[in-house]
């Protein structure tokens, strides 16, 4: 199960969102999967930070603290890696109480509305499984243990984000306010998986790059340029653009565990992924000049 050392994954899940491992285990995964660093990336939660940061001390792996912030662009939510902030930093803990409130605030109208489509859920049902502090992964967990048949969709698309539309809890960051604050904190930004809907799917290559510009001028630092089901047009893509405006080469598998099978921490789908260890290299010396501003 094991792999060459020297390489990094830098976009993980644990069951602080819709992972299936808990931080800690995701930290001595990294460890068996022959990894020298891994960053823990849930979606807007640091709840695993801590105890990712620790296990991974105990392993022997190198830890970057980070999130996969969600912001509002285009009229679209796309997704943002952010690696290497200061959890504690005034400016990004008033950046996160914002986001917290915001997911956490219309839980039982969420379920309210995932019942009266018809679904076998309540308040109490979804606490049963529930982290502390509750979060829309948690219904959606909920739904998953359901076996609904979705006809190849997912729980999110069919349920979640519809009620949250109807509800008018489907706002999200602001990307401008957002990457100031993660700045501030020392943290970098990285436009995470640009090929998908969580992304810029659907535009040109024209209006993608157009796109980037933009969030590169608000303050985005860098893309992935290591994903797992990117094309070799993608990734020529993704490479013209950091070329371009000097961006910050991220990476990552997106590993979620059982909940998105084929995909292994460190190696991608059926070994298509080895970011090397020397990309840490740029990413940690962008994250020190935050840090010493």
């Amino acid at each position: 199960m094991g792999t060459a050392a020297g390489i990094i994954d830098l976009h993980t899940h644990s069951t602080a969102s819709d992972g299936s491992f808990s931080p800690a285990e995701l930290a001595w995964h990294a460890k068996r999967q022959g990894l020298s660093a891994f960053a823990l990336t849930d979606h807007d939660i640091i709840l695993g930070n801590d105890e990712a940061a620790k296990a991974a001390a105990e392993a022997g792996v190198d830890f970057i603290p980070g999130m996969e912030l969600t912001v509002d662009y285009l009229g679209r939510p796309i997704h943002v890696v952010s690696l290497g902030f200061d959890a504690g930093h005034p400016a990004f803990r008033e950046m996160y109480r914002g986001i917290r409130r915001q997911k956490e605030d219309g839980i039982q109208a969420l379920v309210d509305g995932i019942r009266a489509r018809g679904v076998d859920i309540t308040m109490k049902k979804v606490l049963a499984m529930a982290n502390e502090p509750l979060d829309y992964y948690d219904v959606m967990r909920y739904l998953v243990s359901l076996h609904l048949d979705l006809k190849g969709k997912s729980a999110w698309e069919v349920y979640i984000e519809p009620v949250l539309a109807e509800i008018g809890c489907n706002k999200n960051a602001e990307p401008r306010q957002a990457f100031a604050a993660i700045h501030a904190a020392g943290g970098v930004t990285s436009l995470a998986h640009f090929h998908k809907r969580l992304g810029l799917k659907g535009l040109s290559r024209e209006e993608q790059a157009s796109a980037i510009r933009e969030l590169h001028a608000m303050g985005l630092d860098g893309m992935e340029y290591w994903y797992p089901s990117y094309t070799e047009e993608d990734r020529a893509f993704v490479a013209s653009m950091i070329d371009e405006l000097g961006l910050m080469a991220t990476g990552g598998t997106d590993f979620h565990g059982i909940h998105r099978p084929g995909i292994e921490m460190g190696t991608g789908r059926d070994g298509n992924l080895a970011i090397p260890a020397e990309a840490l290299v740029d990413i940690k010396a962008r994250i020190a000049r935050y840090h010493a501003r």
